[in-house]
């Protein structure tokens, strides 16, 4: 990617971080910024030998949410430009969300208005204690439209409720409550929960987090139905006889570390 507004680095055990580059603007994000971060996530959801993706940002806020040169743009756009628009960060939007790999958001400072869906489609987000959160879209006439699918799932249609129509900013510790962040830590600790959330999913089977990510898509949502008790039986099934499996069930009964495992 260019200059990197976005930047993408893998490490050496296969965790994949995705930064925002564009401190001197709080990390807002616009049209280029939206592309190149569906682009990256793209990317390492191709990869085998990624484990786990790491959305992250540089300086003191994670994002402000939405560049205001870009929303003098729109205000300028017709309705299918608009459309098209919001299409583009949808699609973003569901490529991170729908990620084979385990996401965390890592959050530092401001989190605002679009930067709260980022979050939301993660898997889990590790905050510092003094983070901040708002929907205030409808202050300047608008509404959390493409975000709301994620945000809702994150926070509860209750929560959801109060928040995009006050506008009002939430703390950390709100956040936290309402599910929306994992963990909480101080500033100079946010790296070190940061790595031991990694360090437990790369302790795992590679296939069983993958399938466990699957199951939670397959299930959320849907009636307890004989067609789900049957996918649910069809999946342990599968994989109690794959590879993996098989070599994880060797090892706790041998009690022994698993080949995944790094003593």
């Amino acid at each position: 990617m260019n200059q990197q507004t976005v930047g993408t680095h893998i490490d050496t055990n296969g965790v994949a971080t995705i930064s925002l580059n564009r401190p001197d603007k709080h990390n807002a994000f616009d049209d280029t910024i939206i592309g190149e971060l569906h682009a990256a996530f793209e990317a390492v959801a191709a990869r085998n030998d990624v484990r786990v993706v790491v959305l992250a940002s540089q300086g003191k806020n994670f994002s402000a949410g939405a560049d205001l040169g870009w929303m003098q743009r729109m205000a300028n756009y017709d309705y299918a430009h608009n459309l098209q628009d919001a299409r583009a960060l949808a699609a973003m939007l569901k490529a991170l969300y729908a990620l084979p790999q385990p996401t965390i958001a890592r959050v530092q400072g401001a989190a605002f208005g679009g930067a709260v869906g980022l979050v939301s489609c993660c898997d889990m987000a590790v905050a510092s204690n003094d983070a901040s959160f708002a929907l205030s879209e409808v202050k300047i006439g608008l509404v959390p439209a493409t975000i709301s699918p994620f945000v809702i799932r994150a926070i509860g249609e209750r929560a959801a409720r109060r928040y995009f129509v006050t506008g009002e900013r939430f703390s950390a510790q709100e956040a936290h409550r309402l599910g929306l962040v994992s963990e909480l830590a101080g500033s100079a600790t946010l790296d070190e929960r940061l790595t031991d959330l990694i360090n437990h999913i790369l302790g795992n089977s590679p296939q069983a987090v993958r399938a466990a990510l699957e199951l939670v898509h397959a299930v959320s949502g849907r009636p307890i139905s004989p067609e789900l008790v049957e996918d649910t039986c069809t999946r342990i099934a599968t994989i109690r006889v794959s590879e993996e499996g098989q070599e994880g069930l060797s090892a706790f009964l041998n009690k022994r570390s698993p080949s995944w495992k790094q003593d």
